[in-house]
């Protein structure tokens, strides 16, 4: 598996005083699924153990882990439907842990999650969730993807259910001196999803995801404008985005990998192949956050009064 570091994070050009916090190692694993699930949970865990033996102190992984990406159709034409699991019992939360607990690190992981609709009704959907797992294997956040792609190849409507809207759609988790957002995959499109992590204190957003070729336009490589609107909106937020995609060809989707990791000057820190199995480790530098937005003071000189047209119905 290709290691591919970035250590030493580069100077914050905006810096006018000492940083206060200490860098923070983070990694992203980059992987293809494998039909054997204990061939697929190996090179998951060999990835995990490659960034902890590197000192990465949270590890990343793909959107849907444990599982190939089962919504390039819909779940009505589906051969072998996936079924949605237990948040704290199911296989995905299981293995987090056990590696969590082995590596001394933070595992971050996805998957389809069992759960009633809000009203208690049984939709037949669940939700795609993410999670952090601490290195003592206890959950240490868990967040619900709160858009669903509708798209050919990704008709994950028919799957998941959007995460409910309240509160706690936008949660952060503390890591050492870190604060964490753990949106997903299509979640990234939207500026707004950056914006409100940002405002909730957030350092660093995880994207796992699941992206790649589209059935429809064969010819058209979505890969640079992915990651120029990540790219983007970490400009715009001041944070750092950690993007691990995955790999390798399913039921007539190739996945373009590229995972990246970028920082809040929109800088690439760590990008991984396009087709191979890569991790990624890098040290953030913190406080670039707080050097950016004090240039540029993004939050400071929002107009909330104006944006009423932003939540009207379409």
């Amino acid at each position: 598996m290709r290691l591919i570091t970035a250590y030493n994070p580069p100077a914050s050009p905006t810096r006018t005083r000492p940083a206060e916090r200490a860098p923070l190692r983070v990694a992203a694993v980059q992987q293809r699924w494998h039909r054997d699930p204990a061939e697929h949970r190996a090179a998951l865990l060999e990835g995990i153990r490659l960034a902890a033996a590197e000192g990465a102190r949270v590890v990343c992984l793909q959107e849907l882990t444990l599982s190939p990406y089962f919504a390039v159709v819909r779940k009505a034409d589906h051969p072998a439907p996936a079924e949605p699991e237990d948040l704290l019992t199911g296989p995905t939360f299981t293995f987090a842990a056990e590696a969590a607990r082995e590596c001394g690190v933070y595992v971050h992981a996805s998957l389809y999650e069992r759960a009633p609709a809000p009203g208690g009704e049984d939709d037949g959907l669940g939700y795609n969730t993410a999670i952090l797992v601490a290195p003592d294997g206890s959950l240490a956040q868990r967040t619900r993807k709160t858009h669903i792609p509708v798209s050919e190849g990704y008709y994950e409507d028919h799957w998941f259910r959007q995460g409910p809207a309240g509160a706690d759609t936008f949660p952060v988790v503390q890591v050492d001196e870190a604060r964490f957002g753990l949106p997903t995959c299509w979640d990234q499109w939207f500026p707004e999803v950056a914006r409100a992590y940002s405002l909730a204190g957030a350092d660093v957003l995880v994207y796992p995801t699941a992206i790649g070729s589209e059935p429809g336009h064969p010819g058209f490589d979505t890969q640079p404008i992915w990651q120029k609107v990540i790219t983007g909106n970490a400009i715009a937020n001041a944070t750092f985005m950690v993007v691990p995609n995955r790999i390798g060809a399913e039921n007539g989707l190739t996945f373009y990998g590229s995972s990246f990791i970028v920082d809040p000057y929109g800088r690439v820190l760590a990008q991984a192949p396009r087709d191979e199995p890569a991790v990624l480790v890098a040290d953030l530098d913190l406080d670039a956050r707080r050097d950016w937005l004090e240039l540029f003071p993004f939050l400071a000189t929002r107009r909330p009064d104006a944006y009423a047209p932003l939540t009207a119905e379409r």
